[in-house]
């Protein structure tokens, strides 16, 4: 049998193809997860639920919309709870995008972006990115007069997987070029709170237009409970909300009342939650220097460092991270998985233990000889 003709040519990301065959105690520095515990009232929040379980609703239960819409400070109907930031991103793309339809990609990037445009019929452009994670506006302006049918544009600040910031001038000027060229942004945002140094600026910083995704998943610490939203005019929305009550029904009602009861206690969870990566960092940038003798600069925010590869090593990346795993027993992200401008790199996760952190780079070390 032939599949949809809607999935040809999206096979298995160099993510996952990374945890096939490797081995169960492997050392991973791979996957964008936190690795600091849950708070200690979550577990009773979780089982506070009852002797049933029952759906919905469809749009959130109410102290979940609540929470989100006094942390984001918007009105109830800007805001589509979904399940995990990928649905909101699913749907609004089926909402949004005609087959045939052209979407800017940053490369590097998420690999999702492309292959989610894919499953919608549309057409990956990407976009180039500077080395300050800034979009090439020339670039920008090409890719416009060589398509005529660009609908959507995608940025992500702080990156994943380069973990770059951008000023809000930057932002505000990408918020104006797809005005001008009635184009819809939509902006990930899902490590917005996750920053080492300096706030992160956000889309709504600068412009009310667009769309922003929003996780509880990172900065909050429970990917498992795959909750997010998007916020937007209830217009750009709408359609979405129909596409993703017939993909989910609604997010699981404990892990919303789990993520309600995060979000009311963002001011003390977000700032516990940098705290986190900055020991995480300090960590990851002391074991470069040590075993690797690299000098790493800290990113923007997010929990991963961008690490270009020497000029000694002659094979691919994704042949490199094959044989760190197979060696060393170490898990990191080949750049190739990110678009073709990750070529040569690779992308390092910080979300785990220090421990683990310390010991991965070693093994990196000894294991491939980078010193």
């Amino acid at each position: 049998m032939i599949p949809a003709q809607r999935v040809q040519g999206i096979g298995l990301s160099q993510i996952r193809q990374m945890y096939l065959g490797a081995r169960p105690d492997a050392i991973n520095l791979g996957l964008g997860e936190p690795g600091w515990a849950l708070p200690a009232f979550i577990p009773e929040v979780l089982a506070a639920g009852g002797s049933t379980c029952s759906y919905g609703p469809n749009i959130g239960i109410a102290e979940l919309r609540e929470a989100i819409a006094a942390y984001e400070h918007l009105p109830q109907d800007q805001i589509m709870v979904s399940a995990g930031s990928q649905a909101a991103l699913y749907a609004l793309f089926q909402a949004w995008l005609n087959p045939g339809d052209r979407v800017l990609v940053p490369d590097p990037g998420f690999l999702a972006y492309p292959a989610l445009a894919s499953l919608a019929g549309a057409i990956s452009l990407p976009y180039t990115l500077q080395p300050d994670g800034s979009p090439c506006f020339a670039n920008l302006t090409a890719l416009i007069e060589a398509n005529s049918s660009v609908r959507m544009m995608i940025i992500n600040y702080p990156s994943n997987p380069t973990g770059k910031t951008v000023s809000p001038a930057v932002l505000s000027a990408i918020a104006t070029f797809c005005t001008k060229h009635e184009i819809i942004l939509l902006s990930d945002e899902v490590y917005a709170e996750l920053y080492l140094a300096e706030v992160s600026p956000g889309l709504r910083s600068v412009s009310d237009q667009g769309i922003v995704l929003s996780s509880i998943s990172k900065a909050w610490g429970a990917p498992g409970l795959r909750v997010g939203w998007a916020t937007a005019s209830a217009e750009l929305l709408a359609p979405a909300r129909l596409i993703h009550n017939y993909m989910n029904t609604a997010p699981a009602r404990p892990s919303q009342q789990a993520a309600a009861a995060l979000v009311q206690n963002s001011e003390t969870l977000l700032p516990a939650a940098r705290d986190e990566i900055r020991r995480r960092w300090a960590a990851l940038s002391a074991a470069l220097q040590e075993f690797c003798g690299i000098e790493a600069q800290a990113p923007g925010g997010s929990f991963y460092y961008w690490l270009q590869l020497p000029d000694s090593i002659s094979m691919s990346e994704l042949d490199w991270c094959m044989k760190l795993r197979d060696s060393a027993n170490v898990i990191i992200i080949p750049g190739s998985a990110f678009g073709a401008a990750g070529k040569g790199h690779v992308r390092i996760s910080f979300g785990m233990d220090t421990q683990i952190i310390h010991h991965g780079i070693q093994r990196m070390a000894a294991s491939l000889e980078l010193v």
